[in-house]
């Protein structure tokens, strides 16, 4: 792998491990569709905002309709997924189910779209797997049913997106590929598209009690520019650049840094197992990065 391309990897999934904290703040006062489609929208307008700063011409080369349909797949639903989840799992624990999208994405590889599943990569999937489980160890918190309603949303989110990144690779990158910014830009007004209807829906039936204050609309800021506009456009650069499995390891990495910023930012305590899964984890990302003989 390219140095470029590792160093787009960590960068996504430091932003993408505050992602979490974001919609643990948000999640719970907005409720969850609230959450998915401030966060699609607002970074739809920052794309389109910085795309008219770049002065990136608007050539979809007839993809566009395809980018809506993966942003409704890529982005809307995994949004509502998550935020569903957030309102009842600490932050973390989020994160550590999302590292369970390389495993999705080598086993719908294998099953839909003609991907070698060979022993060392399965090993190396698994062996992350493991690590994240010891990462559990630092917080556990008792199996209930709204603890199963929100790891089984995280783990449907995890399904989008191991189809979508396929997708992605066989509709975007045939016939010369697409600019990863207008992938990122068609993508979420795909699911500002579908989030729409269905956000009008629920504050007309049950709106929020509270719309809250400047923490949860800086928060909203921080997760619409940031941790989805800015990381959707190197997200789709490593899908071009290394491929769909590859590119979703880096969500091995997202656990770690979920840690990291609770330690720093919301003072939580490291442990033991911190280490230990972090360990697993980079073992994993070498068994499954590593080129092929």
């Amino acid at each position: 792998m390219k140095p470029a391309s590792l160093m787009n990897m960590l960068l996504l999934a430091a932003v993408w491990g505050a992602s979490f904290l974001f919609m643990r703040v948000i999640a719970p006062e907005l409720g969850a569709l609230p959450t998915a489609f401030f966060r699609v929208a607002i970074a739809a307008t920052g794309l389109l905002v910085m795309l008219a700063l770049m002065r990136v011409k608007w050539a979809f080369n007839g993809k566009l309709k395809t980018c809506l349909l993966l942003g409704m797949i890529n982005s809307g639903m995994p949004a509502t997924l998550y935020a569903v989840a957030a309102q009842v799992l600490p932050a973390g624990y989020s994160a550590i189910f999302n590292a369970t999208t390389p495993l999705m994405g080598v086993l719908i590889g294998g099953l839909f779209f003609h991907e070698r599943l060979t022993p060392i990569k399965l090993l190396g999937v698994f062996v992350g797997l493991f690590g994240v489980g010891i990462l559990t160890r630092a917080g556990p918190v008792a199996f209930d049913a709204q603890l199963a309603m929100g790891a089984g949303a995280c783990l449907l989110a995890t399904t989008c997106y191991g189809f979508a990144g396929f997708l992605a690779r066989r509709w975007l990158d045939q016939q010369g590929g697409l600019d990863p910014r207008l992938s990122a830009l068609g993508s979420m007004l795909g699911a500002t598209l579908l989030l729409l209807p269905l956000f009008a829906a629920s504050v007309t039936i049950a709106p929020p009690a509270s719309w809250g204050g400047w923490e949860v609309w800086g928060s909203l800021l921080g997760l619409g520019l940031v941790c989805t506009a800015f990381a959707y456009i190197l997200y789709f650069r490593l899908l071009s650049d290394i491929g769909p499995v590859k590119s979703s390891t880096v969500t091995f990495m997202i656990p770690a840094f979920g840690v990291l910023w609770g330690a720093l930012l919301l003072g939580e305590p490291l442990s033991w197992a911190h280490l230990q899964g972090g360990a697993l984890i980079g073992v994993a990302l070498y068994l499954v990065l590593r080129p092929a003989k």
